[in-house]
């Protein structure tokens, strides 16, 4: 990638919300810069909603929700498979990932960090380093699931990027009771992150890989 400057980003996302919880803002400055960004999502959760909602709601509100940053409707990349049971498919997710790397060729991959708790998110990631190990990738933060994170990344964020992300989690409402989906967990992380590299907000990564071509 150009130093500074993504034009081709790939969000990894286990499930709809994880793109926006992990690093929204940073979608939201990327796509104002110009650049391209992807999501793509693995898993509706059909199996694992509150009791009461519709089997198609995850995908309503991810639609709804990446309007806000914006990423066109044609980038949400959406593939169905059960939640919680990523790991049974692990070779098909490969192949996926491998078949998005030669279709997009990204030059900045987001991911889940491979010390996540979350089965799904742990393999996500392990298969994303497998195929994008010829490209920048960062791993997101998701604090509720890490068991460690190094924050060895950080992107400035502005009141304007932040809001964007907020915006973008008010429409996941099937998934309003969790405590990292209020407006003031995202503002707070935003700020701790900010204070570390003395702006007002910003989000935090892990590097696993650089490269410039």
């Amino acid at each position: 990638m150009t130093i500074g400057k993504p034009h081709n980003v790939l969000v990894l996302a286990p499930h709809p919300d994880d793109a926006e919880l992990g690093c929204g803002g940073t979608i939201a400055r990327l796509t104002e810069q110009g650049a391209k960004v992807y999501i793509a999502t693995f898993s509706l959760c059909e199996d694992s909603l509150p009791p009461g909602w519709p089997k198609g709601v995850r995908e309503v509100e991810a639609r709804k929700a990446i309007e806000e940053l914006p990423v066109p409707q044609a980038h949400l990349l959406i593939y169905r498979y059960p939640v919680r049971r990523l790991a049974m498919y692990r070779q098909e997710i490969l192949d996926d990932l491998v078949r998005l790397n030669n279709e997009l060729d990204p030059d900045l991959v987001f991911l889940p960090t491979t010390d996540d708790l979350h089965q799904d998110h742990a393999t996500v990631a392990h298969e994303g380093h497998r195929a994008f190990k010829r490209t920048t990738i960062y791993a997101y933060e998701m604090p509720w699931n890490n068991i460690a994170f190094r924050t060895t990344a950080f992107v400035n964020l502005h009141e304007r990027h932040i809001e964007r992300k907020v915006c973008a989690l008010s429409h996941y409402e099937s998934q309003r009771d969790g405590p990292y989906m209020a407006e003031s967990f995202t503002r707070g992380l935003a700020r701790t992150r900010g204070v570390a590299i003395g702006t007002e907000f910003a989000e935090a990564f892990d590097v696993v890989r650089t490269v410039y071509h």
